[in-house]
């Protein structure tokens, strides 16, 4: 097999492909073989035909048609893979040549991942959020423990902001009964802001057995945009009552005899999250000032299916919670015209980001081993809430395996450029990111000791053999 590459961009190419027809008998044997399973001829049983009798009947060039159909893939794989090149999404493939115990040929025009290499990336500097836990933060934190055992008692007067009331709505539109906004025995708090525009306005100063009848606009549902007389019924007003912040608490709410034991350990716990969100933020700092140094051409056609995957992720999630991409964006404060600049940049940068990560790890020679997988199927699974053999079986069924060794060969990437950085705080503390990186891994190695072995096709990848798509 002969392959000429024509570079038409420094992201796209053009191969041009000449087979032997020699190469084309496996193909050829199995195309008569299946057509013979096909083909009722009398005389012949089915998968006995000859294949004289399947040209005659089917004609050669069906036959050949089906064989090329199936060899292309693998020859254009071995196309590519010959000539080193990173493909990405599918090409356009088109036959120039095909004759008959002569030669075959084809053409293939794909996006490539641009060739560059990734320059020195040792001392980079960043400046990340302080990870000091303030005593505000604590408080606050026991502030939110202390709601979650509050009681609520019958008030003997008016609804007030922080009141808990229990209620009943209705509404109609142009005089008809809007189905979805009628609710009975709605517990509410006043001042939350939280129902329908205006019935917090109207709840101060209710009683209970009292009922008001206001207009407002509906904001979602099928009469969204409309305005409705909306009936709000007052059952019962409840006040919030907190318990008091001492050692009775502390015994209530947690494993701890003391308050002060119970403040400590949440102390403890905020410092173990800012560290953590401290080490995410190292990361996507070290990226972008290692994408600073780069200038890569980066091919239209992966930014577009970037760009579509972010907007259909986006209406998945809006569709879950009923809301329309307008009231989103209005919540969001941006125009149509902002959050699509946001999403091709968001986008760009991703894969920008993710070219640069996959030629490290070559540069780097990175590879993945099995524990590795494994570690990534327990994060993943516990994150997902479900059990680890589950989602391996299903990463193996659904041939997820290549894009999972690219994910975690990305992250080791990155990880060591995050090693090399030099990091300081807000505050101008240096930040020691190699320690928080130990840390973090003797964790993950904690959870890879108690997880079922990941996949065994995945027990060893390394990263020039995975060619997944940005």
């Amino acid at each position: 097999m002969k392959t000429d590459v024509e570079e038409l961009s420094p992201t796209r190419v053009k191969l041009t492909v000449e087979v032997p027809f020699d190469e084309l008998k496996p193909n050829l044997d199995k195309a008569y073989k299946e057509l013979s399973q096909q083909v009722r001829l009398k005389g012949f049983r089915p998968g006995k035909v000859p294949a004289r009798l399947i040209d005659q009947y089917v004609g050669r060039g069906a036959v050949l048609q089906e064989a090329v159909n199936d060899a292309l893939p693998g020859l254009y794989g071995r196309a590519v893979e010959e000539s080193e090149l990173f493909a990405l999404g599918q090409p356009d493939v088109e036959i120039t040549e095909l004759e008959d115990n002569q030669q075959f040929a084809f053409t293939a025009e794909v996006d490539i991942r641009p060739k560059f290499e990734v320059p020195d990336y040792d001392g980079l500097e960043i400046t990340v959020d302080s990870a000091e836990v303030t005593d505000e933060e604590v408080e606050e934190t026991l502030s939110n423990l202390r709601e979650r055992f509050a009681t609520l008692t019958n008030a003997d007067r008016e609804a007030q902001e922080g009141d808990f009331v229990s209620i009943d709505l209705a509404a109609t539109v142009e005089g008809e009964d809007v189905e979805d906004a009628r609710t009975s025995g709605y517990s509410y708090e006043v001042g939350s802001r939280s129902s329908v525009e205006g019935l917090d306005d109207q709840l101060a100063g209710m009683n209970a057995g009292d009922s008001k009848t206001f207009t407002t606009t509906l904001v979602g549902g099928e009469h969204e945009g409309k305005e409705a007389e909306v009936t709000v019924t007052v059952h019962s007003v409840k006040v919030k009552e907190l318990p008091e912040l001492d050692d009775e608490f502390a015994q209530l709410g947690s494993e701890f005899d003391t308050i002060e034991e119970l403040r400590e350990d949440v102390r403890k716990r905020l410092a173990d999250q800012k560290l953590h969100q401290q080490l995410g933020e190292a990361r996507d700092k070290a990226l972008e000032a290692l994408m600073e140094k780069l200038d890569i051409p980066l091919p239209e056609s992966v930014i577009e299916n970037e760009i579509q995957r972010r907007n259909e992720q986006l209406d998945q999630q809006l569709q879950m919670y009923g809301m329309s991409r307008d009231k989103y964006l209005q919540d969001e404060g941006k125009s149509e015209e902002e959050y699509d600049q946001e999403i091709k940049d968001g986008a760009r940068d991703a894969v920008k980001g993710g070219f640069i990560l996959d030629q490290l790890a070559l540069q780097e020679k990175l590879t993945v081993e099995n524990e590795e997988l494994t570690d990534y199927v327990v994060r993943n699974a516990m994150s997902m809430g479900v059990q680890p053999d589950v989602l391996a079986k299903h990463l193996t069924e659904n041939n997820q395996i290549p894009a999972v060794v690219s994910e975690v060969l990305r992250s080791k990437a990155l990880n060591l450029v995050v090693e090399h950085v030099k990091a300081t705080d807000d505050k101008g503390a240096e930040v020691d990111i190699a320690a928080m990186l130990r840390h973090e891994a003797g964790e993950d190695e904690a959870h890879a000791d108690e997880a079922p072995e990941a996949p065994e096709a995945a027990e060893t990848a390394e990263a020039g053999d995975e060619k997944a798509d940005a």
